[in-house]
């Protein structure tokens, strides 16, 4: 850590990334608030009790996707599931992913969002709606778009690393995935 944490900020420095030093109980806190969001995420998207969604949550699964996706003797073999049970659990996951999908939809359309950028590989809904809401909204704004629009940057300000978003900050994107976006909306915009 270092003489009153001298270290961790150079290794923040560094490395461009917040580095927390918590307690033990401060960690067991953390990791106990994260079992019981994974187990709400559960109950609430697919419409199970609460042991159905700690069962999924201790097992490992940290998303709806997942679940949907996942091998189904991933879920028939959690101790009180069946392949029927593990069907049913699959079922309402894609279910949900699905009610999500068009929800997201909907929003990228009022926004104004175009068609076209579902051209662009790698591009979701949910990052189309995120760029909507940053006044991107078509290939051509896409196309004028630089990297750090997208995935944001770090820069020094009066001794500290301050941080700035990009459109698409809250998906993992990394620099190198959002260039090939951004020349793909090139090419497609035909610059």
């Amino acid at each position: 850590i270092g003489r009153r944490g001298q270290n961790v900020r150079l290794a923040s420095q560094l490395t461009g990334w917040a580095i927390d030093i918590m307690t033990e109980h401060d960690e067991s806190e953390r990791r106990q608030k994260e079992f019981a969001d994974r187990t709400q995420l559960f109950m609430d998207a697919l419409n199970v009790d609460e042991v159905v969604g700690q069962l999924l949550a201790s097992e490992g699964f940290a998303s709806v996707e997942e679940v949907a996706y996942v091998e189904r003797d991933e879920i028939a073999t959690i101790e009180g599931f069946d392949e029927e049970t593990a069907d049913e659990i699959q079922a309402r996951a894609r279910e949900y992913l699905d009610e999500v999908e068009a929800k997201l939809d909907e929003e990228r359309k009022a926004l104004g969002v175009s068609d076209d950028l579902r051209a662009i590989n790698g591009l979701t809904t949910a990052m189309m709606v995120a760029l909507g809401k940053d006044e991107v909204r078509s290939v051509e704004d896409l196309a004028g778009c630089a990297t750090d629009d997208l995935v944001g940057w770090t820069e020094r300000a009066n001794g500290e690393t301050v941080r700035h978003d990009g459109a698409l900050s809250g998906f993992e994107v990394s620099r190198a995935e959002a260039e090939e976006m951004i020349m793909a909306a090139r090419l497609a915009a035909g610059w």
